[in-house]
């Protein structure tokens, strides 16, 4: 008799690999530290793996991979080269070479500016947008925004972990997958 492992049983597996930090960034916060997973090879092949599962369900109905900076541009290339798709990177203002189309956005601290190259999107492609942690969702809002500003079209996105508590997929107007939650 043979066993299969699910997704859902691999993600549990990797949330093995999540360190935890207490009073960081500041007394009181508990941190989910989940780069921490990089630090192990067998979590890493573990992530790919899900990103693998992930990318089959993706498959033919998305154009490329939105990639947001920095930690997005981990996981990205990851998903795009099972989907055999490109990557388009979303930076901060002053780190893409070349023209770009910009977005101002508020957060919690105060502004700023994320950046897409201007010929990096087709109008009308279908994305998939990817970060690495959904709290409040103003970037990855701001991010969305950026995208259909640009003629892209968000069907979908995907995050290592979410902060429930914060609420953040309420300002999204795109389906998310969360691996891990908090």
């Amino acid at each position: 008799m043979t066993s299969t492992i699910s997704l859902e049983d691999d993600v549990n597996m990797l949330q093995k690999y999540v360190e935890y930090f207490p009073d960081f960034p500041k007394p009181g916060i508990l941190y989910k530290d989940i780069l921490s997973l990089l630090s192990h090879s067998d979590g890493i092949k573990l992530l790919e793996k899900i990103l693998k599962q992930i990318s089959d369900q993706l498959r033919g109905k998305v154009d490329c991979i939105a990639m947001l900076e920095t930690r997005g541009f981990i996981f990205a290339p990851i998903l795009a080269l099972h989907l055999n798709v490109p990557c388009i990177p979303v930076s901060k203002k002053g780190n893409l070479p070349g023209p770009v189309i910009e977005l101002s956005y508020i957060l919690e601290y105060g502004e700023d500016i994320l950046t897409v190259q201007s010929n990096s999107i087709i109008k009308g492609q279908k994305i998939f947008i990817v970060d690495d942690f959904l709290a409040t969702g103003g970037t990855l809002e701001a991010a969305s925004k950026l995208i259909k500003k640009a003629g892209g079209e968000i069907v979908q996105g995907l995050v290592l972990m979410e902060k429930l508590e914060l609420e953040g997929r309420k300002r999204l107007n795109f389906p998310m997958i969360s691996l891990m939650s908090e």
